[in-house]
């Protein structure tokens, strides 16, 4: 382990299709923000790159705070997925 430990949580049809609500994952030393992240997770198999097939019907968030595919990504961070919320 590398020490880059980040939680990952998701949400919605995206924890149906990874197949968890949530994971512990060690990064590789490229991946650096989200969009890195969700490329990297697009490899790690056919559930993964089931759920994020359309990145941008993916929404997300770090430390609970609304983020954009350039957001850093740091150890210890909590990176939640989940799909567009509409209100109504």
């Amino acid at each position: 382990m590398s020490g880059r430990l980040i939680n990952i949580l998701y949400f919605a049809w995206l924890r149906e299709r990874v197949g968890r609500a949530h994971e512990e994952r060690d990064l590789p030393d490229d991946v650096s923000d989200v969009a890195g992240l969700v490329i990297w997770l697009r490899a790690q198999g056919r559930n993964y790159e089931s759920a994020f097939a359309v990145p941008r019907v993916v929404r997300c968030a770090v430390n609970q705070v609304f983020a954009s595919p350039d957001t850093l990504v740091q150890p210890g961070d909590e990176v939640a997925f989940f799909p567009p919320v509409t209100g109504g």
